[in-house]
């Protein structure tokens, strides 16, 4: 009997239920079948391969796979096996390795990962990485693995024990290893399936609004994962996948995959609403009808009205329900959501006075205000606090730090007691994100280090990148708002630095800098210092896809922000030709590690 308190045992159930399980899309949107009980008879094999070659309870082992059914061999392979899976983001930018290698290097070494499994064709790119951390069971494929089952696989977990480290997306700081047991991950993925339309009953007018997802996010990512792989195992149900570099090329294939497969549950963050809006062409959505989509989830980064109503523009037409659109809020260190706007009505947003906001941190309703929208109230069993700099609690209308407390918050940062101990005060965790409540409902404002302050008035970089959004000429989502005193100034200066639309032409890029600082100071009330203008793929991005806005300021001011080069052929081959020797010298020189299983569990505590 299978032990629905952990990951591995829902898997087990879920392979026992008929009709259920993953279908993948590769470019060409053909699509190919693995049922749970197909991925869980491929992890067991996997699992008797781990335990083999040495793997130990509680083991991190690093997993680096684009999305595809070898990464769900390795991750349950991992956990049934005992082990703690750890997803890494894959290299997408050639013209950047030595940053990935130095920031995939840390991410292995935070963990003291044991073991990195990978992809075939991602391995072969790896091998710096695997020097700089030289894991002691160094860096596998699948196929190096044996397949021969042995008895203890599956032994020895509990709700308690370690489920997955996640990274925290790091939009100021490198990110941390954010430690989830298989109670909080299961009490998470119970929450967002009780919002599903309709899952207690059988009727057949209700069997409609049964759940069925469509997801391109990343599987390294907690929207993607957690939001959408682990609550489709849990009830059971079919999952729709679409490979996120397929997606960012050519959106209609989400809005296509979401019709053919009448899709109810699909969630993405803001800019995804907005790509769709600037690069979806009619002729893309021939037959397509979203009438199905009920929940259209919006989180992961700030929500921007505009965006929620051009896109409910451009693609009300073709059937989508006002009422899809569903902005929510959450983080990786409460496992991900914490509060949703309601799935019954049209998304809710409201203006506040700008004055009152940006200096008296007051919420004042006005018609000539700055939108906010609503992320709702928190989800049944959490509870939200906003609190002054001191930690004492703010009355509705003033903004502060949000704290949040619930059933799914992390066991702590994985190996870091100081910087759990500074998150995690009284069973309430420290977001480091700013808000407020009106009427009843929760209002984001930003990241309390990412807030710009200007002339004595505070604002949020996400109001003025946003409000860029809309120009043609700029890519959607590719802005980045900072404040920089200069030498011998007198007060910080407002800079914007912008990607262009690669498809922009030299006209539209020459009223750009005009165009962009007329829209900020009619949105927000503050005219721009400098605009910046840069080629796409330039601005510096965090694994989930976050901008980091301190490093575009660093590496502008020091002449180093730079577009990544395209790929060729002879880049390819060099990189390929560096990653190997780095490996073999891997492989020569194994690093001595200095601690041991008894270390690991002291630091966890």
């Amino acid at each position: 009997m299978s032990d629905a308190s952990t990951l591995a045992g829902l898997l087990e159930r879920a392979a026992q239920v008929p009709d259920t399980g993953l279908r993948l899309l590769d470019r060409s949107e053909n699509a190919s079948w693995h049922s749970w009980s197909e991925i869980y008879h491929g992890s067991l094999r996997v699992a008797g391969g781990l335990r083999k070659i040495g793997l130990r309870q509680g083991d991190r082992v690093s997993l680096v796979f684009p999305t595809g059914i070898d990464f769900f061999h390795a991750f349950f392979g991992t956990l049934l096996a005992g082990g703690v899976p750890v997803p890494v983001y894959p290299p997408v930018r050639l013209g950047r390795l030595a940053e990935y290698h130095h920031r995939t290097a840390r991410m292995f070494e935070l963990v003291r990962a044991r073991l990195i499994l990978a992809d075939g064709r991602v391995r072969r790119l790896l091998g710096e990485a695997v020097r700089l951390a030289a894991p002691p069971l160094g860096c596998l494929r699948l196929g190096d693995l044996s397949k021969d089952l042995t008895a203890d696989v599956g032994l020895g977990l509990g709700a308690e024990t370690l489920a997955l480290v996640q990274f925290s997306s790091g939009t100021t700081m490198d990110p941390k290893p954010v430690a989830l047991s298989n109670r909080a991950i299961l009490a998470q993925v119970k929450l967002l399936n009780s919002f599903w339309p309709a899952l207690s009953t059988e009727s057949e007018e209700e069997a409609r609004w049964r759940p069925s997802g469509v997801s391109w996010l990343p599987l390294y990512h907690d929207m993607g994962l957690i939001g959408c792989i682990f609550t489709a195992l849990e009830i059971p149900s079919v999952l729709t996948l679409i490979p996120p570099e397929v997606f960012v090329t050519r959106p209609a294939v989400w809005l296509r995959a979401l019709s053919k497969y009448r899709a109810t549950v699909s969630p993405a963050p803001n800019f995804a609403y907005g790509l769709c809006v600037k690069k979806v062409r009619d002729e893309e959505l021939q037959g397509v009808d979203l009438s199905s989509w009920k929940v259209a989830l919006n989180g992961a980064e700030p929500v921007s009205p505009g965006i929620l109503r051009r896109f409910l523009e451009r693609f009300s037409s073709f059937g989508l329900d006002p009422a899809a659109l569903t902005p929510v809020y959450g983080l990786a260190e409460a496992a991900l959501a914490v509060s949703f706007s309601d799935l019954e009505t049209p998304f809710s947003s409201r203006k506040f006075a700008r004055q009152a906001l940006a200096s008296e941190g007051r919420a004042q309703e006005t018609p000539e205000g700055v939108e906010l929208v609503s992320v709702g109230r928190p989800l049944p069993e959490f509870e939200i606090a906003i609190r002054d700099p001191e930690g004492r609690a703010q009355p509705e209308g003033h903004t502060g730090r949000l704290w949040v407390r619930g059933p799914s918050l992390m066991e702590g940062y994985l190996f870091q007691p100081e910087a759990t101990r500074k998150a995690v005060v009284d069973g309430w965790l420290d977001t480091g994100d700013l808000g407020f409540f009106y009427q009843g409902e929760f209002f984001l404002t930003g990241r309390a280090k990412d807030m710009i302050l200007l002339r004595g008035r505070n604002f949020a970089p996400q109001a003025i990148e946003h409000s860029l959004d809309q120009i043609q000429g700029v890519r959607t989502g590719c802005t980045v708002a900072v404040s920089h005193m200069p030498e011998g100034g007198e007060q910080e200066e407002l800079i914007l630095l912008v990607e262009t639309d690669a498809r922009a032409s030299a006209e539209e890029r020459d009223r750009l800098p005009g165009l962009c600082k007329k829209t900020v100071l009619t949105a927000v009330g503050v005219l721009p210092d400098q605009i910046v203008l840069l080629e796409p793929g330039t601005l510096p991005r965090t694994s989930s896809g976050k901008l980091r806005r301190q490093e575009a300021l660093q590496l502008y001011l020091t002449d180093a922000l730079e577009a990544s080069p395209p790929p060729s052929p002879v880049g390819l081959a060099l990189a390929l030709g560096r990653s190997s020797l780095a490996m073999a010298r891997h492989k020569r020189k194994p690093r001595k590690v200095s601690w041991e299983p008894a270390d690991e569990k002291r630091a966890e505590r």
